[in-house]
């Protein structure tokens, strides 16, 4: 983009480029057409992704939308597509306007009707691939490993079986007729009762391979997921880890995947807590391409209800070095000796008046797309950006930093603390519930006894999982000298007298952030509030309403939270504060 005397210039060397530097002029505003100046505007990561989790049939558990907060579904209506494309084309150029280059359309979790999507649900899919072509967006399908049987009739998806192979060829085929720049398939397999290659004692290159062979002749990708673990554990067995899961299954893999494979792993071991340690398969597998997985879709951080701005988060997470030489970011990206992959999330939109149902949600879809984009840039301009692209009213810049600069981290206090995680009511994941998931069988414990809290996972008595780590990490971790205080739990079990870099003790931590959180949302409260008049009444209102419900859980985190410590530990609250 060049700027020169009364011109500016926007050159590029595709119709999508043009395309994002028209919307980067846009960003611009009135700088856009003031000066002489030039700027190259280039992706760093060349797959920026969006994933749905919406399902054609209403789920009679998660209905339309799985982990969806923001109303139906865009796309899905009563079991069909919907007649009505005209609010997709609105999201189409939403997203173009924020670099996403392919979106897939339905939930990784495929059911019956969702399946067919690849058969004689097929026209529905042009017609939607159709809506978002023009903005630069290729489309993928979810599929469903045992697609073979329920959908074409064979006694068996073994990805080794001739007449397996031929199905997949022949379905793929027809799907490029139908696509020509259809851009590939997902694949949740062997995860969370989905059907996959384990069935048959083959592994996971050997599934993703077959179906990568399919897509190779049309250029078309697999994006085969990671999130394989055992969710039937035994609590009672203290050597089984979840968060070990995926580096066990796939690292010893690394060199075996097809070029057209992206393995797409979660950006923590676990899943998508508001806090966690980088997943080791990132730093393990440099033959492979990878795909760093987030969630934009608030699943354990509020269900966008609570404001949770979790750009920082990630920037975080991209920015991580796993050694001197790579950040997260390079190693997505292919700047290293890494294959090139990129960076995918799971979408937060619905049809919702204001597409996110929490009108401050839209803040993190425009920042997954910016930073997808740039990874340099700061989570504060980004945030920026979108206050100055949302409100017309300049005067709102202020209070709306000060509502959610910091509160990804606000949410982190009054919740699960020091990086345990999943203190969650089980099943729908929203508010408190410490317990919920301590005897289950998913693998998400807190260890809590009366002498201490934690997860061990160190080499020396625990999991081992600190060895998954390349140097330095699998030695910062393992050492309760070096672990940094905010992933302390999740490394480690350790007595509530025990005292952080802060000088508080564990359990005075734990009462201290969650006062602090709910305080903080109390002030968020006042803040926002006085941004009456300033932005439109609807949005006004709708916030207003769900900073009262974001208070009240908040509370409900600090008192539950704290009670249970306080009668865990027997260790009163050294500011003699009211704890039940």
């Amino acid at each position: 983009v060049e700027r020169s005397t009364t011109t500016t210039t926007v050159r590029a060397t595709s119709g999508a480029g043009l395309l994002y530097g028209f919307h980067h002029v846009v960003r611009k505003g009135g700088a856009a057409f003031t000066g002489t100046w030039t700027e190259e505007v280039a992706p760093r990561q060349s797959i920026r992704m969006l994933d749905h989790w919406d399902n054609v049939d209403v789920h009679p558990v998660m209905g339309q939308v799985e982990r969806g907060y923001a109303g139906g579904s865009l796309f899905y209506d009563n079991g069909v597509v919907r007649a009505d494309l005209s609010r997709v084309a609105a999201y189409a150029r939403l997203l173009g306007s924020i670099g996403i280059n392919r979106v897939s359309l339905n939930n990784v979790n495929v059911h019956r009707t969702e399946a067919r999507l690849l058969t004689d649900l097929l026209p529905d899919v042009v017609r939607l691939a159709a809506v978002f072509r023009p903005h630069g967006i290729r489309v993928s399908l979810s599929v469903s490993f045992a697609a073979p049987m329920t959908l074409g009739g064979l006694g068996t998806s073994d990805p080794l079986d001739p007449e397996v192979r031929d199905w997949w060829e022949r379905t793929t085929a027809a799907v490029y007729a139908a696509i020509p720049d259809f851009a590939g398939y997902v694949v949740k397999a062997d995860s969370e009762g989905q059907p996959g290659p384990f069935a048959y004692g083959r592994d996971h290159a050997d599934g993703a391979n077959l179906l990568a062979r399919a897509l190779k002749p049309f250029g078309g990708t697999v994006f085969w997921r990671a999130f394989v673990y055992n969710h039937r554990q035994d609590w009672r067995d203290r050597s089984t880890d979840r968060a070990r899961a995926a580096h066990d299954h796939f690292a010893p893999l690394d060199g075996r995947f097809d070029d057209n494979v992206v393995l797409q792993v979660k950006a923590g071991p676990l899943d998508f807590q508001p806090r966690e340690p980088l997943s080791p398969v990132i730093a393990s597998m440099p033959r492979t391409r990878l795909a760093v997985e987030f969630q934009v879709t608030q699943e354990y951080t509020g269900h966008q209800k609570h404001v949770c701005y979790l750009v920082p988060l990630w920037r975080e997470m991209l920015a991580f070095r796993p050694d001197e030489d790579r950040a997260v970011a390079d190693i997505a990206g292919g700047r290293t000796s890494a294959p090139t992959g990129g960076v995918v999330a799971v979408s937060n939109v619905g049809d919702d008046r204001f597409w996110t149902g929490h009108p401050l949600a839209q803040a993190n879809l425009y920042g997954f797309g910016r930073l997808a984009w740039d990874d340099r840039l700061t989570s504060e301009q980004v945030l920026d950006e979108w206050i100055g692209l949302t409100f017309a009213d300049p005067g709102v810049r202020e209070g709306l930093h000060q509502v959610m600069d910091g509160s990804w981290l606000t949410y982190e206090r009054y919740t699960a603390p020091l990086g345990v995680g999943f203190m969650v009511r089980p099943g729908h994941h929203y508010g408190p519930d410490v317990d919920g998931y301590e005897y289950s069988p998913w693998g998400t414990y807190h260890f809590a006894d009366r002498d201490g809290v934690g997860v061990d996972r160190t080499r020396a008595t625990g999991t081992g999982f600190t060895g998954q780590f390349p140097e330095p990490w699998r030695n910062v971790y393992e050492s309760l000298e070096t672990c940094p205080d905010e992933l302390l739990l999740f490394f480690h079990h350790v007595p509530y007298g025990h005292v952080l870099r802060s000088g508080a003790t564990v359990v005075q931590h734990i009462y201290d952030t969650h006062f602090d959180g709910n305080d903080e949302v109390e002030k968020m409260a006042a803040t926002w509030a006085g941004q009456e008049g300033r932005v439109p009444a609807a949005t006004f209102d709708r916030v207003t309403d769900l900073l009262r419900e974001q208070l009240r859980c908040a509370a409900e985190w600090r008192d539950q939270v704290n009670t249970y410590f306080r009668r865990k530990s027997g260790v009163p609250d050294g500011r003699g504060r009211r704890i039940y």
